[in-house]
């Protein structure tokens, strides 16, 4: 996986590959899929929601350039894959799922790998969690309709927001967006099928 979908498709972020080629993806993953856990795809979770695939993962969190020091935000972090790849390039980790079997599980993954940085909340994923904000990075593990401004408040004044926008049945589009004060500037990063996650409707009519 590391050396024929990471390195081969520009990530180059050594920490990333470590951490990457560290974690035992398989745990992550309904058992009946572990024989599928290293392949260049996206794996179903049980109720319409994924594992993102692995390049996809790597090259958003390396645009992220995650420090020791980062208080970082995952949303809908599955079974905890990303939560625990990002607690590897360091700083705490907050992750929300809004599923209570997933959110457990991936408590349980964690507990079980020696994780101690990175812990799973039960909470709506648009929500995030404001008790911890603000967050020098965050991380949407699937793919939502366009920015959610709910997420944008919890970033620090310098913060970064990594994510797939995509619309139904079009191609997504990986971004970087980071914020500058009280401004908002996006960098598209490269194209992927990543699924939609449920819950991230457009808003309406609110000016950041």
């Amino acid at each position: 996986m590391v050396d024929n979908q990471l390195r081969a498709n520009k990530v180059t972020d050594e920490a990333v590959l470590e951490a990457m080629g560290r974690l035992p993806r398989e745990r992550f993953v309904p058992e009946r899929y572990a024989g599928l856990a290293y392949v260049d795809e996206d794996l179903p979770l049980g109720g319409g929601r994924y594992m993102m695939e692995p390049m996809v993962l790597a090259r958003l969190a390396q645009a992220l350039e995650i420090e020791s020091d980062f208080m970082v935000l995952v949303a809908g972090c599955g079974l905890g894959y990303s939560a625990a790849m990002l607690a590897s390039l360091g700083g705490t980790v907050v992750a929300t799922e809004e599923d209570a079997d997933l959110a457990a599980k991936a408590n349980d993954i964690l507990n079980d790998l020696g994780v101690d940085n990175a812990v799973v909340l039960e909470a709506g994923l648009v929500d995030g969690y404001p008790k911890q904000a603000p967050y020098d990075a965050i991380f949407i593990d699937g793919a939502v309709p366009e920015i959610p401004q709910s997420l944008v408040r919890q970033l620090s004044p310098k913060g970064r927001m990594a994510m797939v926008l995509k619309q139904e049945r079009n191609m997504g589009r990986a971004v970087l967006a980071e914020r500058f004060g009280d401004s908002l500037a996006e960098r598209p990063l490269f194209d992927c099928g990543t699924p939609l996650l449920p819950g991230f409707e457009r808003e309406k009519d609110f000016i950041f």
